[in-house]
């Protein structure tokens, strides 16, 4: 039993290790809230909302951020400063507020984008997006982000950057292959159905 104990406590640094919320909410009022809002709601639509999201997805992209496998020279330059530490902090900061509430304004656009992000589209290949991020766009922690509540200005941007390959930080290349088969009526109206799906 002492050797089960000992294994134990030897492998515990192996652990992904949880950041502290507290010590992330002083370094994102210092660098992240002028773009993320006070809570991770972003009061400009360019910008996303990351209240609610998971903790692994945004210390992922701040790392590819930093490490330039996501581009963005803005947000390269805001976490240039950061320690992994600091990134995990900011992470689970963001990760413990309440996700935003949108509200879809274009009827028929959110319709033509439920359609599409529960069903799919067979014959040009594209799988459902709720088969991924789930029926209600909450995601699966550490695979696939929370995409409900995201302003339809964003998603856009995101998704349109995947079809032309500009986005390349997706695992398999399965957010470029999907992309890559949409409209951009397709597009707008996933854009438009997630920015009001809680």
């Amino acid at each position: 039993m002492m050797r089960f104990f000992a294994l134990l406590i030897l492998m515990l640094p192996l652990a992904a290790q949880a950041g502290d919320a507290s010590k992330g909410e002083t370094i994102a009022g210092k660098i992240c809230m002028a773009c993320h809002g006070t809570e991770g709601t972003s009061p400009l639509p360019a910008n996303p909302n990351i209240a609610g999201q998971h903790e692994a997805y945004i210390l992922k992209q701040l790392r590819d951020y930093r490490s330039g496998a996501r581009e963005n020279a803005i947000m390269a330059g805001m976490i240039a400063g950061l320690s992994d530490d600091d990134m995990r902090n900011v992470a689970a900061f963001y990760a413990s507020r309440n996700p935003s509430r949108l509200a879809a304004t274009d009827k028929d656009r959110a319709a033509a984008g439920r359609r599409l992000y529960r069903g799919g589209d067979l014959e040009k290949g594209i799988a459902a997006c709720s088969g991924c991020h789930s029926p209600s766009g909450a995601g699966i922690p550490k695979q696939y982000p929370r995409i409900a509540g995201q302003h339809a200005e964003y998603t856009t941007a995101q998704l349109m950057a995947f079809r032309s390959g500009q986005r390349a930080n997706d695992e398999n290349e399965m957010m470029r292959i999907i992309a890559s088969r949409l409209s951009d009526q397709e597009i707008a109206a996933l854009a438009e159905y997630l920015s009001g799906l809680h």
